[in-house]
C-alpha cells in the first residue's frame, strides 16, 4: 500500500513512520501542497493523505481519480478544503474526526490569558530588564461571559476550562448537544452579551464570515474574540474596522482566511504581501499563532494512529467508521453509518 502524504512536516514524520511501518504501509512524504499543480505526483499511488491547506477541489478529484487513487486520508477533523460532493462515486475520503480537544481548547485558553493579561508584552519587556506595569493592566475571566460558537468535542472541553475560571457561558450550536445542561442562546443573544467569544465549529458555507461588520457591530464594546477553528468564519477587514473602530478589544487568532499560502512557513527575511495579515499582526491588541493548536505530542500521535487505521480499515473491510460520503446530503452523519461502502 503506497501512499503520497503531502504538506509534510518534520513534525509529522516521527508519528506516521512509526504506525505506518507497523502496518506495512509505504509512506511518501512530500513536502509541497496538493493542488492542481502538483497532483501529477500522486500518480502510481494507492492513496493520499492530505492536511488543512491541501486543496482537494473538483480538477484535483478527477485527476486523481483519473491516476487510480483510491482515497484521500485527512489527517485533521475539517474539511472545507475538500469538495466532497464531487468525490462522490469517484474517490472515498476520510478524517480524523478528534484527535485531541484538549489540545486545542487549551491553545485557546492560553490565548485568551496571554492576551487579558499581556504575558506576551511582559516577556518581551522583562527579557530587556524593563520592569514598568504601565499598560499591562489586564481583567478578570472570572465572572465574565463567554459565548462559545460550536459545542462539539474541542467546545464542550473549552466550555469546561472557562467553568473552572468561574466564567458564565452562553452557547451556540445549529444542533444543540441534548441533556448537555449548556445554556443555549439564539447567535445574536451571544454576540450581544458576550465579554469574550470563542469559535469551534467547522467551516460551512453558512458560518464564512460569520463574524462580519454586522455581527460586530451587535457585539459589546471591548469584547475578545477568540478563533482556532478556521480563518473564514471571520472576515478579517472587517475585523480590522472593527479593532481600529475601539469596538473590538483583542483578537486571539490561530487561523486566519488567506493563511494557505503563509502559515507553516518562515518568512522572518521577506516581505509578506498579504497586507491584511501585516497589518491585524501589527496591531497592540491581536494575537497570532500560525495554526498551532493541535500541535502536542498527544495529537501527533493519536492524528497519525487514526489515519494510518482509517487506511487499513478501509482496504481490509472496503470502509472506514471516519469516511464522508455524500450519498445521503448529510456529510457528517451519513444514514450508511459507516458501516456499508457509500459507493
Amino acid at each position: 500500500m503506497r501512499i503520497a502524504l503531502f504538506d509534510a512536516k518534520p513534525y509529522d514524520r516521527p508519528g506516521f513512520e512509526k504506525y505506518g511501518s507497523e502496518k506495512g504501509l509505504s509512506i511518501t512524504f512530500y513536502e509541497t501542497k496538493l493542488n492542481e499543480d502538483t497532483v501529477g505526483l500522486a500518480r502510481g499511488f494507492d492513496g493520499v493523505c492530505v492536511f488543512v491547506n491541501d486543496t482537494v477541489n473538483a480538477a484535483v478529484i478527477d485527476k486523481l481519480h483519473e491516476y487510480g487513487v483510491g482515497f484521500v486520508a485527512l489527517r485533521c477533523a475539517g474539511y472545507n478544503n475538500v469538495d466532497v460532493e464531487h468525490a462522490f462515486g469517484k474517490i472515498h475520503v476520510f478524517r480524523v474526526p478528534a484527535y485531541s480537544p484538549y489540545a486545542v481548547a487549551e491553545h485557546a485558553m492560553a490565548m485568551l490569558l496571554t492576551s487579558v493579561r499581556r504575558v506576551h508584552k511582559a516577556y518581551n519587556r522583562t527579557r530587556e530588564f524593563n520592569f514598568s506595569l504601565s499598560g499591562l493592566t489586564g481583567f478578570d475571566l472570572h465572572g465574565k461571559t463567554v459565548g462559545v460558537v460550536g459545542t462539539g468535542k474541542i467546545g464542550r472541553v473549552f466550555i469546561d476550562i472557562c467553568r473552572g475560571f468561574g466564567m458564565e457561558v452562553l452557547a451556540y450550536d445549529k444542533f444543540p448537544a441534548n441533556d448537555s445542561g449548556l445554556n443555549y442562546v439564539p447567535l445574536e443573544e451571544l454576540m450581544e452579551r458576550s465579554d469574550v467569544i470563542s469559535f469551534h465549529c467547522p467551516l460551512t458555507e453558512e458560518t464564512r464570515h460569520m463574524v462580519n461588520r454586522e455581527s460586530i457591530a451587535r457585539m459589546k464594546k471591548g469584547v475578545v474574540l477568540i478563533n482556532t477553528s478556521r480563518g473564514e468564519l471571520i472576515d478579517a477587514e472587517a475585523l480590522l474596522e472593527g479593532i481600529k473602530e475601539r469596538k473590538v478589544g483583542a483578537a486571539c487568532l490561530d487561523v486566519y482566511e488567506e493563511e494557505s499560502d503563509v502559515f507553516f512557513q518562515d518568512f522572518s527575511g521577506h516581505i509578506v504581501d498579504d497586507d491584511t495579515l501585516a497589518r491585524l499582526i501589527s496591531m497592540p491588541n491581536v494575537l497570532v499563532t500560525s495554526h498551532q493548536a493541535f500541535l502536542t505530542e498527544e495529537a501527533l500521535k493519536s492524528i497519525a494512529d487514526t489515519t494510518v487505521n482509517n487506511i487499513i480499515e478501509f482496504t481490509e473491510h472496503g470502509t472506514s467508521e471516519n469516511e464522508l460520503c455524500y450519498r445521503c446530503g448529510n456529510i457528517e452523519d451519513c444514514k450508511q453509518k459507516r458501516r456499508q461502502r457509500c459507493f
